[in-house]
């Protein structure tokens, strides 16, 4: 139950600077990539809810909470850079879904695409700082409750 908690608190950590980081970009640059990492075109159902801007955020959250905690389980190694290189993938896919909508960027939108891969290099950095960290403090709790 602990690891699932503080796993929680690491997918809202990095969620809240990616969707900072993309929101200072968009608002300094006009590049629309804060409006993609909130956009829900291209989900059938979702799609046709009358959402905000803060429970677009919130859905944000949620997708990041759960990534971190798929990540912790695929990527259970404490190798910080393939949780930095398996968000920048996820964060170039990603990217593809601009394509399903109008208010985003274009595709073919090179600055806007480096702008949203610095953005998921940064949150990777962060999960897995944060998730080895959390892995040397539960490692030295057991060694502590060994002795």
């Amino acid at each position: 139950m602990k690891i699932f908690l503080n796993l929680v608190v690491i997918g809202i950590v990095s969620g809240l600077v990616l969707g900072g980081v993309l929101k200072t970009v968009e608002q300094l640059t006009g590049k629309l990539v804060y409006t993609l990492l909130l956009n829900v075109d291209y989900f059938p159902v979702i799609q046709d809810w009358p959402l905000n801007e803060v429970q677009d955020f919130l859905l944000h959250i949620v997708v990041s909470v759960g990534l971190v905690i798929v990540l912790y389980f695929t990527l259970d190694n404490g190798k910080i850079h393939h949780y930095i290189v398996m968000s920048v993938l996820i964060g170039g896919l990603l990217y593809l879904t601009t394509a399903f909508s109008g208010r985003t960027p274009a595709l073919t939108d090179v600055t806007a695409l480096m702008y949203w891969l610095m953005g998921h290099l940064i949150y990777g950095i962060i999960v897995g700082i944060l998730i080895v960290l959390m892995k040397k403090g539960l490692d030295d709790n057991e060694t502590k409750e060994k002795e």
